[in-house]
């Protein structure tokens, strides 16, 4: 009996989550050969100079392509930034050549890796609000995506505030 309970609410609360994140997703699209998918931005604190994005890029062509930066009307431009842990510092540096996408590969932008900085944010980031940015690609080239915005320390789209790796608060080194 408890099992059964049990089984119905984590079905439930299952359910609830794939709503939440695809509500904070926004649509796919396709340059060239790239698909880009799952793209979501973290809320940020009022006063927030800087805001994290992420998401999915598949390139089902034959050739690499690299992913430069781009820019967006929230922010004085995007950056494709490496985070990495070091002694238990957390360390960020610019990728100032881009993040290549090999020919097959799916490469995931996301919390604690590789992901886009919005620097120089000129209002908050609002989780249920959106980001648009125009991103570029070498050979693709610029492509508009629309970035859902969930809450502050998310760790994917649709996760609960307050429970992730986010950039205030922590020791931080940018290169």
């Amino acid at each position: 009996m408890f099992q059964s309970r049990l089984a119905i609410v984590f079905s439930i609360l299952l359910a609830i989550t794939s709503l939440s994140a695809a509500g904070a997703a926004a649509d796919d699209v396709k340059a060239g050969a790239l698909q880009i998918s799952a793209a979501w931005a973290r809320a940020t604190p009022k006063g927030a100079q800087i805001g994290g994005g992420y998401l999915r890029i598949t390139n089902t062509g034959k050739t690499p392509d690299r992913l430069i930066g781009g820019v967006t009307p929230a922010a004085g431009r995007v950056e494709v930034h490496e985070m990495s842990m070091d002694g238990g510092v957390m360390k960020m540096r610019q990728l100032s050549s881009g993040l290549e996408i090999k020919p097959g590969e799916t490469v995931e932008l996301k919390p604690g890796g590789v992901h886009l900085m919005f620097v120089g944010l000129k209002q908050q980031l609002q989780q249920g609000g959106h980001v648009m940015a125009t991103l570029e690609f070498e050979k693709a080239g610029k492509v508009d995506v629309d970035f859902g915005v969930a809450g502050v320390g998310a760790m994917t789209p649709g996760a609960a505030p307050g429970h992730g790796t986010s950039h205030d608060g922590m020791n931080m080194k940018m290169k």
